[in-house]
């Protein structure tokens, strides 16, 4: 009998969560402007890649290390025009935005040498964000990344809640309202 009612409980309490992220999304929806109307958001989150990443300081990183925070993972590389424009706005996003409930991460991937992703980073005056590497493009291919850039936003349950394929001007007007629309804690 425990078990049944235990199961009833959880499937009620899942079917308000996804009632709850349907109402969010349409609202996060309504909030894309300019290049945001290329974010799509997914009616139902989706599950993130589980492959390893290289640190900046030489470990292993993975997604499910960001769990309990809204991230905006962005792949990128040290040869991709578009994604060498949008870095300095993903910068001042999480020079605005980063903290205990929002994160920007970068994950150059493919052939990109740590060098050239610091001179890089160091000319574009971008020293916020980290620079992590998927030299073998193992999440990226788990994560169904074709082109560069793709931009991600995770759901601080670690899943997928919208894609973008392409840059945008990630400090725009439009894009730091969605991401002000994801971390607000409704008050009550």
């Amino acid at each position: 009998m425990k078990k049944v009612l235990a199961a009833l409980v959880y499937t009620a309490l899942a079917l308000g969560a996804n009632t709850a992220l349907a109402a969010d999304v349409a609202t996060l929806e309504a909030l894309r402007a300019g290049d945001m109307k290329k974010l799509n958001f997914h009616g139902e989150p989706k599950a993130v890649g589980s492959a390893g990443f290289d640190l900046e300081d030489g470990g292993q990183g993975h997604l499910a290390d960001y769990e309990g925070k809204y991230i905006l993972l962005n792949f990128w590389a040290t040869w991709c025009a578009p994604c060498r424009k949008e870095m300095p706005q993903l910068s001042a996003l999480q020079g605005e935005f980063g903290g205990a409930d929002f994160e920007v991460v970068t994950i150059a991937t493919g052939r990109n040498s740590p060098a050239g992703i610091q001179k890089f980073f160091a000319e574009a005056g971008v020293d916020n964000l980290p620079r992590h590497q998927d030299p073998k493009q193992a999440l990226a291919r788990e994560m169904a990344v074709l082109g560069l850039p793709i931009t991600v936003l995770i759901d601080p349950e670690g899943r997928e809640i919208a894609r973008m394929q392409g840059d945008a001007d990630w400090y725009s007007d439009s894009a730091r309202a969605i991401i002000a629309g994801l971390v607000e804690t409704p008050e009550g």
